[in-house]
């Protein structure tokens, strides 16, 4: 596969990666004006994309790059997919402000309950991930008149206010956080913090969650709010135990259980939920990302009995004002219609099982690969500098490890001690044989420079 257009257009050496030059005129103009802040990736990179075509970017530049993150897990159907394409540029030409219901809107709604689980059939849409988060914990305060929230270790669910005193790094020097907010151990087995090993340690994890909330909690927890597989803390999966014991926690507690699907969800993981591989029945999920291909949507998924309530279920009580209008109501519609048709729930299960296994024969072959782990599209590969003492890779190692992806044409999240692997859901095998062999090649750099 060609990756590079042109490798003249692009200035490199051996020990970096550096874009062409309009990429770099235009971001470091933009950087005089636009506030610091944003993601890793666009920074390290420093590209400019003209445009995408199915699972590649092609810069301003005229350079081609693979794409393994898809907007971290954003871009489930690729980039300028035709179907998708029409479909936006159609309704944009119509109307796409204002709270009214829309066709394309509520044919979304009446489809996507033939896919959710169990009784969870109502939905309500946001503008963004972190929006929906809050207003799950909102129709959980409404349900259970309960105001306490539980939350997980290394779990991330936006950097809005009640969520905040949640997360690990981010919450740093932004105190103080709301209070009425537990985080307790996520089943994280290659680094169990209790040095036990699943299945002898019989989920101590979740006994230590009971201990700690008899000792926190004033009583009055409203929701476990947990992701079925967690993303930004590096595609972490729990045992298959994990979530049934955590959902026992929350009946002991009278607490509802938020799942939050964000990243996980549509077909990300190889089904079309995340929490479908555990055999657990959220009483609330929250859903984002790949849910429209980009569109900036997300939505609250509950049941009959418990989206009801109120003041939640109060007119105006669960609205947003960009949340659902009729561009994201044909986004969501689109590519549902779309995941569905071209059967990429099974493409992923299928091409994600080729990564994770070649995954592990790298693990093999260098001694950096700590972990690997994953269901479907959704993949963690863990970088340590002892696999002994499970010692972070460093972050100079790591981050010239995404120079070298760069350098031949892939674009990865590989620039922390785990790489994500979440490319776009229409990924061939051809193209995730591609992205094995720049890996692997990329792999053995650091190992020869860095003797690891």
């Amino acid at each position: 596969m060609k990756t590079k257009v042109d490798s003249k257009k692009n200035s490199r050496d051996d020990s970096g990666f550096k874009p062409g030059p309009k990429s770099l005129e235009i971001f470091e103009e933009e950087q005089k004006y636009i506030a610091p802040g944003v993601q890793s990736i666009a920074l390290f990179s420093k590209l400019v994309m003209e445009r995408g075509e199915g699972c590649h970017f092609v810069d301003v530049d005229g350079n081609k790059y693979l794409d393994m993150y898809a907007g971290v897990g954003v871009a489930s159907l690729g980039h300028g997919h035709p179907k998708y394409a029409k479909a936006i540029s159609e309704q944009v030409s119509k109307i796409n402000t204002g709270s009214f219901s829309s066709p394309r809107r509520a044919h979304y709604c009446k489809n996507l309950s033939k896919y959710t689980p169990g009784k969870l059939n109502r939905i309500q849409f946001y503008s963004g991930g972190a929006e929906a988060v809050e207003a799950a914990i909102r129709l959980a305060k409404s349900y259970t008149k309960n105001y306490e929230i539980v939350g997980f270790w290394g779990g991330f669910h936006g950097k809005t206010g009640t969520v905040m005193g949640l997360l690990d790094d981010f919450k740093i020097e932004m105190g103080p956080v709301m209070s009425g907010i537990h985080s307790v151990p996520y089943a994280y087995c290659y680094r169990c913090p209790f040095r036990m090993e699943h299945p002898s340690c019989g989920l101590y994890c979740v006994d230590f969650i009971r201990k700690q909330l008899k000792q926190e909690s004033a009583g009055e927890i409203a929701a476990f709010l947990v992701e079925p597989i967690q993303g930004t803390n590096g595609n972490v999966v729990p045992p298959p135990d994990f979530l049934k014991a955590v959902k026992e926690v929350a009946k002991e507690n009278n607490a509802l259980l938020i799942c939050d699907e964000m990243i996980c969800g549509f077909g990300r993981t190889g089904k079309m939920f995340g929490v479908e591989h555990f055999d657990v029945m959220p009483d609330i999920m929250t859903v984002g990302k790949g849910i429209a291909n980009g569109f900036p949507v997300a939505c609250v998924i509950s049941s009959d009995e418990i989206i009801n309530a109120k003041p939640f279920a109060n007119p105006s009580g669960s609205s947003s004002s960009y949340g659902g209008n009729a561009l994201a109501g044909c986004a969501c519609d689109v590519t549902l219609d779309t995941i569905i048709e071209e059967n990429l729930v099974e493409n992923s299960r299928k091409v994600g099982e080729y990564l994770l296994n070649e995954f592990k024969k790298l693990q093999e072959k260098y001694q950096f690969i700590g972990d690997v782990r994953g269901k479907g599209l959704m993949i963690g590969v863990e970088m340590v500098m002892d696999r002994k003492t499970k010692e972070h890779i460093r972050k100079d190692i790591s981050r010239r490890l995404f120079d070298e992806c760069m350098k031949r044409g892939m674009i990865s999240m590989c620039y922390s001690h785990t790489i994500r692997v979440n490319p776009p859901l229409i990924i061939t095998q051809k193209e995730a044989e591609e992205a094995i062999r720049i890996y692997d090649e990329a792999f053995g750099v650091i190992s020869k420079e860095y003797g690891i």
